[in-house]
C-alpha cells in the first residue's frame, strides 16, 4: 500500500488546486506548484538533520506555508505533530505551558513555528530545535533527495481533544490513514475532477486535516480552504464560499450548523446547489439543529438531503460511519425510561410522551467494523445499548508513549471507544459518552438531553452549557448545570433552568452557576471539557 508520500506525488499531476480563503485575497495553487514548494521544504528540514521517522511539530494557524510544511514533513520521511491553537485563548502563558507539554509528551525533533507567533515563545533549555516559517519558507533552495518511505511508519501523532481527559498522542501509521482515506473517498462517492471540498475545520483536528486536507491532497481534489478564526469572525463566509466555489462537499461540528442557519437566515441569496455533502459530526449531533440548517439553506437551493451526521474519531484516523450520500437526515424515535432503565432503544411514534429523538449515523465505511458490547464484552443484539467497539484496517497503533491506555484502548482487536450506542438496521446511534453519563436513582441520565434542555431557556447561549453528576444527599449522585449567560441580571433564570431540566429528565438540579460568556472549559477544537468542568465546579474555582 503507498504512503501518503507516494499518493502526494501522484495525485499532484492531476489538475485539483487549493485556493486558500479568508479576510484577504483569495489564492489558487494547483496541487503541482504545492507539491514543488513542498520538495524544496523538505529539502531544508533535511539541511536542518530531519531524516525519517523523526518527530516533526508544526504550530500555527492555518496559512500555506503551514500545508506546505506538512507535505514537506511527509516527503522527508518524518512524522508530523500539528500542535493545537485554541479558539480563545486564556493566556499566553497557559497556552505556551501546555504546547510545552505536548512537545514533550511527542518527543519532538522539531518544531517549525509560525513566524508571527515567535515572539510570544521565549526558548528554554527543554525546547526542541525551533525553526520558523519564516526561515523554512526563504531557505536558499536544496536538492530534494527522495528518501525510502514505508507503510508502517508513523505519519501523524494527533492529540485527542481531550473532553473526557488529559490529550493523549494517537500514533497512526500511514496504512492506517490510507486505508481511511480510501474508505471516505468509497462512501463519500468523491470524483477528484469533480468535487470540491470546503473547509475552514483546523488542521489540528482530525476532521480537518486528515478528512479535508490530506483526502484532497492526496487525491488531487479541488479544496476551498479557510481558518476556524475566519469562520468564527463571520459564519457567513462559509456557505459563501461553497456558493462561490460552487463546492460539493463541506463538514463542520453542530455549534457551526447553528452559527450558520443564522448567517443563511440573514444572508442575500446564495447558490448550494452544488452542495451534496454536509457533513455534521466531531460532537453530539442534535437533530434540530440539522433541521434548522434545512430550513435556512433551502431557499439558496441547497438539496436537503446534503445534510447528514456521521461519526468517526482521531483513533481510527477520522472515518468511522457514513450514510449514503443525499440519504439526509435519518433518526431514531426512543423511549427515555426504557433507555434509562434498561439500556434499550425501544421504539415509540415521533414526539409521543416520554420520547427522546436520536439521529442515525450511517454504516461502517469500508474496512471496518462495529459492535456494541455489555461491560463482560460479550456482543449486544440490535436495539440494546453498550459500548461502542471497532475493528478494521484503520485502527490507530494506540496512545503514543502511554501503555496503560493503549491497553485500555484495546480488546483483542477491537478498539473501545468509550462511546455508549446501539445499531439499528444496521446503522449506528450513539447515545453518549459512558464517563459522562449521570446515575440518579438507577436511571443512566445523559448530560446531552439536559444541555439542550437548558440551551433552549432565554438568556442561555445556545452551545455553552454542561451537565455532570456529583456526590449528592446520601451518597447519591445528582445532577449540576453550569451555563453561559449575557443577562446583567440572570437572578430569575436558576427558576427557569430547572424548570426545564424537570421537564426534560424529571428531577431537578443539585446546583446551577451561571458564568460569564467565553468561561466554560473547552477544548482546542472547540468541544466541551465535562471532566474539566467538573474539577472547577468541585475546587470553587469557576467564574
Amino acid at each position: 500500500m503507498p504512503t501518503l508520500a507516494q499518493r502526494i506525488e501522484a495525485a499532484a499531476n492531476r489538475k485539483g488546486a487549493i485556493t486558500f480563503v479568508g479576510s484577504a485575497d483569495p489564492i489558487t495553487v494547483p496541487w503541482q506548484q504545492l507539491h514543488e514548494e513542498a520538495k524544496t521544504m523538505a529539502a531544508t528540514l533535511a539541511s536542518h538533520g530531519t531524516k525519517p521517522g523523526d518527530h516533526v511539530a508544526l504550530l500555527g494557524p492555518t496559512s500555506r506555508t503551514l500545508v506546505t510544511a506538512i507535505q514537506a514533513v511527509w516527503l522527508a520521511g518524518a512524522t508530523i505533530v500539528v500542535m493545537p491553537i485554541p479558539m480563545r485563548m486564556a493566556s499566553i502563558e497557559a497556552f505556551v505551558e501546555a504546547t510545552r507539554r505536548r512537545l514533550k509528551r511527542a518527543d519532538v525533533d522539531l518544531l517549525v513555528l509560525d513566524s508571527d507567533l515567535a515572539p510570544f515563545i521565549e526558548p528554554i533549555e527543554s525546547d526542541p530545535p525551533i525553526l520558523t516559517t519564516t526561515d523554512l519558507a526563504t531557505a536558499p533552495n536544496h536538492e530534494f533527495k527522495p528518501v525510502d518511505h514505508h507503510p508502517e511508519r508513523r505519519a501523524i501523532l494527533q492529540f485527542t481533544s481531550g473532553s473526557t481527559s488529559d490529550p493523549k498522542g494517537v500514533s497512526l501509521t500511514h496504512r492506517a490513514v490510507t486505508a481511511n482515506l480510501d474508505a471516505i473517498a468509497t462512501a463519500a462517492q468523491l470524483d477528484p475532477d469533480i468535487d470540491v471540498l470546503v473547509s475552514w475545520l483546523p488542521l489540528y483536528h482530525d476532521m480537518g486535516l486528515v478528512g479535508k486536507l490530506v483526502l484532497s491532497m492526496t487525491t488531487g481534489t479541488s479544496l476551498v480552504l479557510g481558518s476556524p478564526q475566519d469562520f468564527m469572525a463571520s459564519p457567513q463566509r462559509w456557505m459563501q464560499w461553497v456558493s462561490d466555489y460552487r463546492g460539493t462537499a463541506t463538514a463542520g461540528p453542530n455549534f457551526a450548523w447553528v452559527l450558520a442557519s443564522r448567517a443563511l437566515n440573514r444572508s442575500e441569496p446564495l447558490d448550494l446547489s452544488s452542495l451534496r455533502i454536509a457533513l455534521n459530526g466531531a460532537e453530539p449531533v442534535d437533530p434540530e439543529t440539522v433541521r434548522n440548517f434545512v430550513e435556512a439553506a433551502t431557499p439558496h437551493k441547497m438539496r436537503p438531503g446534503a445534510v447528514f451526521p456521521a461519526f468517526g474519531m482521531a483513533e481510527i484516523a477520522i472515518a468511522g460511519t457514513f450514510p449514503e450520500p443525499l440519504a439526509g437526515l435519518q433518526t431514531d424515535w426512543i423511549d427515555v425510561e426504557t433507555l434509562e432503565l434498561k439500556h434499550r432503544a425501544e421504539p415509540v411514534a415521533p414526539n409521543s410522551p416520554g420520547a427522546r429523538e436520536l439521529a442515525k449515523l450511517g454504516r461502517p465505511v469500508p474496512g471496518l467494523e462495529i459492535r456494541v458490547v455489555d461491560p463482560f464484552g460479550n456482543a449486544l443484539a440490535e436495539r440494546q445499548v453498550g459500548e461502542l467497539q471497532i475493528k478494521g484496517t484503520s485502527l490507530c497503533e494506540g496512545y503514543y508513549n502511554d501503555s496503560t491506555a493503549t491497553d485500555a484502548l484495546f480488546d483483542d482487536d477491537w478498539l473501545c471507544t468509550g462511546d455508549l450506542a446501539y445499531l439499528v438496521d444496521g446503522q449506528l446511534v450513539m447515545c453518549g459518552r459512558i464517563k459522562d453519563v449521570i446515575i440518579v436513582g438507577g436511571r443512566n441520565l445523559f448530560p446531552e438531553d439536559i444541555e439542550r434542555a437548558v440551551a433552549q431557556v432565554e438568556g442561555v447561549r445556545a452551545g455553552n452549557v454542561i451537565a455532570f453528576g456529583v456526590e449528592g444527599h446520601n451518597g447519591k449522585e445528582a445532577v449540576v448545570v453550569v451555563a453561559e449567560t449575557k443577562l446583567s441580571d440572570p437572578a430569575s433564570l436558576p427558576r427557569e433552568i430547572n424548570a426545564k431540566i424537570r421537564a426534560s429528565v424529571g428531577v431537578p438540579a443539585k446546583d446551577i452557576v451561571l458564568v460569564a460568556p467565553g468561561t466554560l472549559p473547552k477544548t482546542s477544537s472547540g468541544k466541551l471539557q465535562r471532566s474539566l468542568c467538573r474539577q472547577q465546579y468541585l475546587e470553587q474555582t469557576l467564574v
